[in-house]
């Protein structure tokens, strides 16, 4: 009745009422796949409902990262460093990045060391669904761990289809572009009985990384410092990524088990400077791990799930920079991951929900440091009719470290509540009043706690607490011109209590990491949808996703940036897509904004960064040659060549193209 959530913090206990007033009862949260649909009644699942790409709208952007979709829904900030090889990552509603779970799969991406996932490195040639929760998923029945997280984003791989009398499926795709970009990919997936499949997903990316840009500065007084246009360099990239599943189903339950690898060497294209280049900077990622889930209805009241992963992770970071230090870091990381959640169904309208995860993070380098942490969950859904829901939950955590050659950090215990509602007043309109409240935190990361000359040992976590309210209105229709319409908006107020800031303490290179922030953060998401069915079988859909936000530093009224927005949080930004389809033929084009923003605590002329856009557009053609199917892809992205940063002195590439096939057997 709900779905599911995330965090990568410790224990937690949830509870949830998911009641309804009116009409039918929900349908099952699964997915069906039909050659042919009907909608006949809107359904009225979630509490909270996600922002989601796929299908067709997934399919006009395939050859982005995971990042790069992001950027189109609402409340998300992304930072990218430039390029191809670039490094990526992403917020919801300025809470910060360490406050975001992403999840694969169900289970968790991790990084205990600086607690940021580069969404870089995850292609979406392999993704059947990207989503974006606020709060949590409407879902009980889920790990301990899904219950915390501020934001989460949840990233699902295909899974294997098969024709009737149909054994296996071979897909290759090769794609080519700007920055001597060459991009391999192959998908097989093979029906080993009625009730098991493999699939593999395997790719090569290789580019450059240079691209031309135009490096312009003006001095505060309005003169002219710099106008150069140049050449960036080492972006490059050599990365290749594997993944393999076997996918089952029990005669009262499912399994999957899946295994995935990573491994490049990049570039970390540096920042520019005062027209000083630094380009010394290497990055080696080798990212593994295997991952398995096991459900089943032990009775018809009572469902268990089993989720375990093993993740290993080596980072090296070498920079030789002859105008700086030279740095050859080394990191390992470990992971061990165990989730037991279960569901017992009181009555037709009422579920409960326990869960305890237990989780093993192992850092080595010059350091050694190990975490356990432990989640504790229970929750329940409560139901009446079709009109009213609510969700209640409840959070604790307990985290346990050991620091070799240091004092140990004292064992950490929290406790963090939430509150979900949804109510729909008319049968028909199909109107939906939503409204949560939730209490979440981070952990400060191994970098916040060990790192040389900066780490505290003694840092509180990070608490975020969230209120939301929105409305959610919606229209389909089976024939004529107009077909679906649906708008959102939610309005919000988000506030982060003892956010971790880097502090000088005497001298330049020396700093200490000290609990002293505060931020309040007002905002208004808002989305709509339509789509047209237009004569000669022509399907057009259109989106619109706007984001006005407020962040503002509120720690200390003596401080000159004291009520000032924080870095790179614009006030206003938005995206549109729309997309056209003819017999096989498909139309995408994007637009995305952002409004100005200042790098900078303090919001002065001298740190004002302008505002960006760019436009994006493809051309898709699918078509068959006897029984071997093939799509051709042409993309322009950035269409006009606008020059622009989203971090400052990092310049992102103008106009560039794509090309690619995709031959399917």
């Amino acid at each position: 009745m709900c779905r599911q959530m995330n965090l990568r913090t410790n224990l937690i206990i949830s509870l949830t009422f998911t009641g309804m007033l009116c009409g039918a009862t929900t349908p099952p949260d699964s997915i069906r796949r039909l050659d042919e649909v009907t909608v006949t009644a809107q359904s009225y699942k979630d509490v909270i409902p996600a922002q989601t790409l796929k299908g067709k709208e997934l399919d006009g952007l395939r050859s982005h990262s995971v990042a790069d979709a992001l950027r189109y829904f609402s409340g998300v900030q992304l930072k990218d460093y430039g390029g191809v090889g670039g490094i990526k990552t992403v917020n919801i509603r300025s809470m910060g990045t360490n406050h975001m779970g992403v999840y694969y799969n169900g289970i968790e991406l991790g990084n205990a060391q600086n607690g940021q996932v580069d969404l870089g490195k995850y292609s979406l040639d392999n993704i059947e669904a990207v989503s974006l929760y606020n709060g949590q998923k409407s879902e009980i029945f889920q790990s301990a761990r899904e219950f915390g997280s501020a934001g989460s984003i949840y990233l699902t791989t295909r899974f294997p289809q098969f024709a009737e009398g149909e054994k296996s499926r071979l897909k290759v795709g090769l794609r080519a572009g700007s920055f001597d970009l060459f991009n391999a990919a192959i998908t097989f997936d093979y029906k080993l009985s009625n009730t098991v499949s493999f699939s593999f997903n395997g790719e090569w990316l290789n580019a450059s990384g240079k691209y031309k840009f135009r490096y312009r500065r003006v001095t505060p007084s309005g003169e002219l410092a710099y106008d150069t246009t140049a050449v960036r360099q080492n972006g490059d990239i050599d990365a290749v990524r594997f993944e393999a599943g076997l996918h089952g189903f029990l005669p009262k339950g499912r399994w999957k088990a899946f295994v995935y690898h990573y491994n490049s060497e990049r570039g970390v294209p540096g920042a520019i400077v005062n027209n000083v280049w630094r380009r010394g900077e290497r990055l080696w990622d080798r990212n593994s791990f295997a991952q398995a889930m096991w459900e089943y209805d032990v009775t018809s009241r009572w469902a268990v799930k089993v989720n375990a992963k093993y993740a290993y992770d080596y980072t090296r970071y070498v920079n030789n920079d002859d105008k700086l230090i030279h740095v050859d870091n080394t990191y390992k990381q470990k992971e061990v991951y165990l989730s037991w959640a279960n569901r017992v169904t009181i009555f037709p309208n009422w579920e409960w929900s326990a869960a305890y995860d237990f989780q093993w993070n192992g850092l080595s380098e010059y350091m050694s440091v190990r975490r356990t942490t432990h989640w504790l969950s229970t929750a329940t859904a409560f139901s009446l009719g079709n009109c009213f829901k609510m969700q209640a939950s409840a959070l604790m955590t307990m985290v346990n470290e050991e620091k070799r050659d240091r004092d140990n950090a004292p064992d950490k215990f929290k406790f963090t509540p939430g509150v979900f509602v949804s109510y729909k007043p008319f049968r028909r309109p199909n109107l939906v009043l939503r409204a949560f409240y939730k209490r979440s935190y981070r952990m400060p990361t191994f970098n916040d706690l060990y790192y040389t000359d900066m780490g505290n040992a003694y840092l509180k976590p990070e608490l975020a607490i969230q209120y939301n309210a929105g409305v959610l209105y919606d229209i389909s229709r089976t024939a004529g011109l107009f077909r679906f319409f649906s708008i959102g908006v939610d309005a919000y107020y988000n506030e982060v209590r003892d956010k971790i800031v880097a502090y000088p303490k005497g001298q330049q290179f020396r700093w200490t990491m000290l609990n002293l922030g505060k931020v309040r953060i007002r905002g208004i998401d808002a989305q709509t949808t339509l789509t047209f069915r237009l004569p000669s079988d022509i399907d057009l859909t259109g989106k619109f996703q706007y984001t006005y936000q407020e962040a503002i530093d509120v720690t200390n009224p003596a401080d000159n940036y004291y009520r000032h927005q924080i870095p790179y949080i614009p006030w206003n930004s938005f995206s549109v897509i729309v997309m056209g389809g003819w017999r096989g033929w498909t139309f995408n084009y994007s637009y995305i904004y952002t409004g100005y923003r200042y790098n900078q605590q303090e919001n002065i002329r001298y740190n004002y960064t302008q505002p960006w856009y760019t436009s994006d557009i493809s051309l898709m053609k699918t078509f068959s040659v006897g029984k071997v199917r093939m799509r051709a892809t042409m993309e322009v992205n950035n269409l006009f060549a606008q020059d622009y940063d989203v971090i400052l002195n990092y310049p992102m590439p103008k106009r560039n193209y794509r090309f690619g096939v995709t031959v399917e057997i």
